[in-house]
């Protein structure tokens, strides 16, 4: 269904029973159990979805090793089985992957003591999977860690995705349930009644146009936004934005056959380098994002030095310096506030869920716990919608695909045919009968074939060249200049089907060469 589409029946449908705000991982995790359950479920987001924090993560779908050492076993025990899960329900997306954890000579975690807390995280999912390695087998696993005070250090499994991709599959598999999602919809003012909240002002972005919609129920899952809504009943803030910021290389430059989690030389802070789509990412930092929230987040060099320096001292040999960098990217969290002046690392990392005048609150919310945290905020939901009681954990996360679409793509190169399967279910087949000739090729080391981009222009609501790039495709983050040397081919595609004018397409490139400038590139660098 076209945006347009779904913008008339958006307008044109009775009340329904859940309107959900927010477009990220938590929204689209509400957004799929609501529909499953069988009630009449829209979802609106005011820019693009997965456009916030869950575009802009370090793609790990993990237990928490830092959960253990804030002591909370519980959301330990949550993440790892939902990261079990996770596996197992979207295979491909969602992908194994092993870790090492160097133990150097001062840590102030030693052998013993991780091997406690990943004997935990191995209990919590059922299955052994770490081991110790000396120095010498260590090194021999990963070549270009330094040496210097190297005691050995552990192996361990957890788990990867394409964030944004992850947040479009949740929603499609919504939307195959009767779900209706919009972009670039904000909620403006939130509708009272007799019973509280009943509904939102909506205004679009793209046409201009505010008109309300009516639900029984509305979910707030507008992340670090959360509390602007909530304030609009009178509550007070509970959030605090913190920043993460990451840099990536190519793999060549950092080469890795596992991810390695290592601890920052300066502060000891966790740093994670993650090989990730045939590139290698490292981050992250945790600062108090002070900046407005409307402007799109960006690195500050103080970020960039700190990251690369952890790069620098952890693979001396490597002789990595800025020119490698090839994209940076930061993402704002949602962490719920102690209320305390604590180091932003020691802020817990669990969900909030509250019901405040009918308005009920979901944020703080993770890639791996986005479903368990969906399912206790819809329990909240039952009171004012008897259907949602029905919602239940355990079903399968998305429905089996269909003997026409595993027909459909017989024929096509199975690395591509289980990638589609993976981010697109059932429309797969879609993917591959759009495809024009030479698109079924890739896109260098990116694994991204040009049909996805065809698809998305078509498909999947795209509204800004920076949606293509950014979140339907990850092209802008994994190429140099955001992709800037793919455009022409680019422009073919959109024009074609989007329809857009040869002055609407310079406009879109202006905007999107200044975004990637500001927000995407090494900070400083000229434009």
């Amino acid at each position: 269904m076209t945006r347009d589409e779904s913008l008339a029946r958006l307008r044109e449908r009775p009340p329904f029973d859940t309107l959900i705000v927010g477009g990220g991982i938590s929204g689209a995790g509400v957004a799929l159990e609501c529909a499953r359950a069988g009630v009449r479920t829209a979802l609106v987001e005011a820019r693009d979805f997965a456009s916030g924090t869950s575009s802009r993560s370090s793609k790990l779908v993990h237990g928490g090793l830092r959960y253990l050492a804030q002591g909370d076993f519980r959301l330990t025990r949550e993440s790892v089985r939902e990261r079990t899960e996770l596996l197992q329900a979207a295979p491909g997306l969602v992908q194994p992957l092993g870790f090492l954890l160097p133990v150097r000579a001062g840590d102030k975690y030693g052998r013993w003591v991780l091997g406690i807390g990943l004997a935990a995280y191995d209990v919590f999912a059922g299955a052994r999977t770490r081991r110790w390695h000396d120095t010498a087998s260590l090194l021999e696993h990963a070549p270009t860690l330094s040496p210097n005070g190297l005691k050995g250090g552990w192996s361990y499994l957890d788990a990867e995705t394409d964030d944004a991709r992850l947040v479009l599959r949740v929603l499609g598999e919504a939307e195959r349930y009767g779900a209706l999602t919009l972009n670039y919809l904000a909620a403006e003012t939130l509708l009272r009644g007799p019973n509280g909240v009943e509904g939102v002002t909506v205004r679009d972005r793209v046409g201009g146009e505010a008109f309300e919609v009516k639900a029984r129920c509305v979910v707030n899952a507008a992340g670090v936004w959360a509390d602007r809504l909530r304030g609009q009943i009178g509550a007070k803030p509970k959030l605090r934005p913190l920043r993460g910021s990451h840099l990536l290389f190519e793999a060549w430059r950092l080469p890795l056959a596992q991810a390695i989690a290592f601890f920052h030389p300066d502060d000891r802070r966790p740093i994670f380098a993650v090989p990730w789509e045939g590139s290698t990412l490292i981050g992250t930092t945790d600062i108090d994002h002070r900046d407005d929230l409307d402007r799109e987040p960006a690195i500050a060099r103080t970020e960039f030095d700190y990251i690369l320096r952890a790069a620098q001292s952890e693979f001396p040999t490597l002789g990595l310096g800025e020119a490698d960098v090839v994209s940076t990217w930061s993402g704002v969290r949602p962490v719920v506030a102690s209320g305390a002046n604590v180091d932003p690392s020691k802020e817990t990392r669990d969900h909030l869920i509250l019901e405040e005048d009918g308005l009920i609150t979901v944020t703080g919310g993770k890639l791996t716990t986005f479903r368990s945290t969906a399912v206790a905020a819809l329990q909240r939901a039952a009171a004012r919608v008897p259907k949602l009681k029905s919602v239940r954990p355990d079903a399968p996360l998305f429905a089996p695909l269909t003997a026409t679409t595993v027909d459909a793509l017989h024929d096509a190169p199975q690395d591509l045919s289980g990638r589609w399967i993976a981010r697109y279910g059932d429309e797969a087949s879609g993917v591959k009968s759009c495809a024009g000739p030479v698109e079924m090729l890739t896109i260098r080391h990116t694994g991204t074939a040009w049909a996805e981009l065809r698809w998305a222009c078509r498909s999947e609501q795209v509204v800004h060249l920076d949606d293509l790039m950014l979140r339907r495709t990850r092209l802008g983050l994994l190429l140099r200049n955001g992709a800037a040397d793919l455009l022409p081919r680019v422009k073919v595609i959109a024009q074609g089907e989007i329809g857009w004018t040869e002055i609407r397409w310079n406009e879109e490139v202006a905007a999107y060469r200044a975004l990637i400038a500001r927000c995407y590139a090494v900070p400083g660098m000229p434009a």
